[in-house]
């Protein structure tokens, strides 16, 4: 198998929606931090990049375990295929810890580095939710649909957001 049909065969097995659990999980935490009053900047980004990698250490951790128990064998390449495919979780923590990082150049105090934050998160989690309709061959009827869910999810966490806060 050359390179390129080795690339191709990765993209085609990788499987964005993890990217739309970690936005969410961002997001989550964002609102859970933001109910809580003030915080140093750091403290969040650092929150929102350890929380994506221990997610995504359990998502590893089931996927193997349930490849385990379906009696597969659990070899070097399988542990990297598993580790690579839940990747997009902590990839999703990534642009809201950017935009919690720059916030303070943008001379936003907290709350607008976490509405910044919120906001990253939840774009994020409608960009993942297209990239994996459109991964797995959906027709745009269906992308449309998976982005509207998603966009409505986003703004239910938004309004816990404002309903938590207020």
């Amino acid at each position: 198998m050359s390179r390129e049909e080795r690339r191709a065969e990765r993209r085609k097995d990788t499987d964005y929606t993890g990217g739309v659990y970690g936005s969410m999980l961002a997001a989550s935490v964002i609102v859970g931090v933001g109910t809580l009053g003030s915080f140093p900047t750091l403290e969040l980004v650092l929150l929102l990049l350890l929380t994506g990698i221990v997610f995504w250490l359990a998502h590893v951790h089931a996927q193997l375990f349930g490849a385990r128990l379906a009696e597969q064998r659990l070899d070097r390449r399988t542990v990297l295929h598993v580790c690579r495919d839940e990747w997009p979780i902590v990839k999703a923590a990534v642009p809201p810890a950017v935009a919690v990082a720059v916030s303070p150049l943008l001379g936003l105090g907290v709350e607008g580095a976490l509405w910044l934050a919120l906001c990253v998160a939840v774009a994020g989690q409608v960009g993942w939710s297209a990239a994996a309709a459109r991964r797995a061959g959906a027709r745009w009827l269906l992308v449309l649909t998976t982005v509207s869910v998603n966009l409505l999810l986003g703004v239910l966490i938004i309004t816990l957001k404002i309903a938590l806060t207020h």
